[in-house]
């Protein structure tokens, strides 16, 4: 297989950092302009629990990419050391925060693995694993949360409101695209790849679609490859690699869970922590870089009833946005280009 030539960073240049910080900043700005206008540290509780709560916050973020980490290392049966399955996890966070949806640095993982010295060939199957294991974990999840909360709590305290019914509608029906999704990397890489590779070609050799077919052949043809190699893979080796993507996507929502502990004592934790599945579920369709701008909007509408400062909401929505996206872009331009000019060192 052809491995295509990684000097640089995919073409990135310094718009592609600046418009997901921008639309972040204007997003927060449109909500909080009255906010800004009377700011008082007084509404942000500074006692001993919230330095816990941010002790925590950390503690989750270590957590998480621990677990990514991990997942690295368990799918590349070792192969990759822990400092380099650091720096593919690193990379491919730096990505998901420049590109649309919450998974989007999971589709070039397969380059950032072979510059870390993992085979193209392998490193495109072990990429397709990935992508299989974020969209199960969504699928198996989701239906969990919203069978242990009552509904008109998880998609807020209001179901007539234009809001609350517009979030249902928007979660089912991108859980119902996902699941689909789902379906066919299953069938594909598990079953019989030809069942999904011969409807897909068919379908776009269509005139509207044809511009597509050349992409959707390579897709498929990687699906192919993949397949039988992952048909070998023991039930542990799936185990482990799909324990390390709940300890990847669960530290997430726990690090907004202890900033309402923190910040907001008396929270429904569980309830913090269920509409966390609904957030980044919509993220991982999110057209905008890493979701800015649409992330700062929903949180903020979709916590409003659960919390009564408008000061207080600012604050936790601002948290949760560093240290879930914005530090990714600060690793990603100060430590990836170096990285790059050293790749396998």
């Amino acid at each position: 297989m052809h491995e295509p030539k990684l000097s640089g960073f995919g073409g990135f240049k310094p718009i592609h950092f600046i418009i997901p910080v921008l639309l972040g900043i204007a997003a927060v700005a449109w909500m909080f302009a009255d906010e800004f206008a009377n700011f008082s540290l007084s509404a942000i509780p500074f006692t001993t629990r919230t330095a816990v709560c941010l002790i925590v916050v950390i503690a989750m973020v270590v957590l998480r990419e621990f677990g990514m980490t991990w997942r690295y290392r368990a799918i590349t049966d070792s192969d990759l050391s822990w400092r380099r399955a650091l720096r593919v996890c690193l990379m491919c966070e730096f990505t998901s925060a420049l590109t649309p949806s919450a998974v989007g640095g999971s589709s070039v993982a397969m380059v950032f693995m072979n510059m870390q010295g993992i085979n193209f060939g392998r490193a495109t199957t072990l990429m397709i694993v990935t992508l299989f294991l974020d969209e199960l974990f969504f699928v198996l999840s989701c239906p969990i949360v919203a069978i242990i909360t009552p509904i008109d709590s998880l998609f807020g305290s209001a179901l007539s409101t234009q809001f609350s019914v517009g979030i249902q509608w928007v979660f089912w029906g991108i859980y119902s695209a996902i699941a689909l999704w789902t379906a066919i990397l299953f069938v594909g890489i598990m079953i019989k790849p030809s069942l999904i590779k011969r409807p897909l070609v068919a379908i776009f050799s269509l005139p509207l679609l044809r511009r597509w077919k050349p992409s959707v052949e390579k897709m498929t043809d990687n699906m192919v490859a993949a397949s039988r190699d992952l048909r070998t893979r023991t039930l542990g080796w799936w185990l482990r690699a799909f324990a390390g993507t709940v300890l990847l996507w669960v530290p997430r929502y726990l690090l907004v869970v202890a900033l309402f502990w923190g910040l907001l004592p008396g929270s429904d934790l569980w309830l913090v922590f269920a509409r966390q599945a609904v957030v980044w579920l919509v993220l991982m369709v999110c057209p905008t870089p890493g979701g800015s701008g649409l992330g700062e909007w929903l949180f903020t509408l979709y916590y409003a009833d659960m919390i009564p400062i408008a000061t207080l909401a600012m604050v936790i929505m601002l948290l949760w946005r560093i240290v879930s996206y914005y530090v990714y872009l600060i690793v990603g331009i100060t430590l990836v280009p170096l990285w790059l000019r050293n790749k396998k060192k």
